[in-house]
């Protein structure tokens, strides 16, 4: 039995491929190109990624999906390409960490408007009950 050692082919992708893999648009994944954040070679006139384009993609829209400005997942990602995963994975926990706090401050600015709108509503409705019977209908 002769086993096959070979790697298997490189694997690559078009813009259209992810895309669609991502819910992205043609024009975010070249503004990720423009910020040095995607490194697509080039087959003719058209954008060719690779497996690690399609892996750093999948970080990008995570961190945007969460908040994550352009230089913090630049941050992320230059963590490795400079030292390694460990290095990533660093500085992935320290911009989390940070996210979390600003989220919670945002979580605790938003409880603090919905008991003011509501304690407003409430004076508005006994100043006005015709109003606030036109609101429930």
């Amino acid at each position: 039995m002769l086993l096959n050692l070979r790697r298997p082919p490189y694997r690559t992708y078009s813009i259209t491929q992810l895309c669609r893999e991502f819910g992205a648009t043609p024009r975010a994944l070249r503004f990720y190109e423009e910020q040095g954040l995607l490194s697509p070679t080039r087959r003719d006139s058209a954008r060719v990624y690779s497996y690690k384009d399609r892996a750093r993609l999948q970080l990008i829209m995570r961190g945007r999906r969460v908040g994550f400005s352009i230089a913090e997942i630049r941050d992320i990602l230059d963590a490795y390409d400079e030292d390694g995963l460990a290095a990533q994975d660093a500085e992935a926990l320290k911009i989390h960490k940070r996210r979390v706090a600003q989220l919670e401050q945002q979580r605790h600015e938003v409880d603090e408007a919905i008991q003011l709108l509501e304690a407003a509503s409430q004076r508005l409705a006994a100043k006005y009950p015709e109003a606030a019977v036109d609101l429930d209908s």
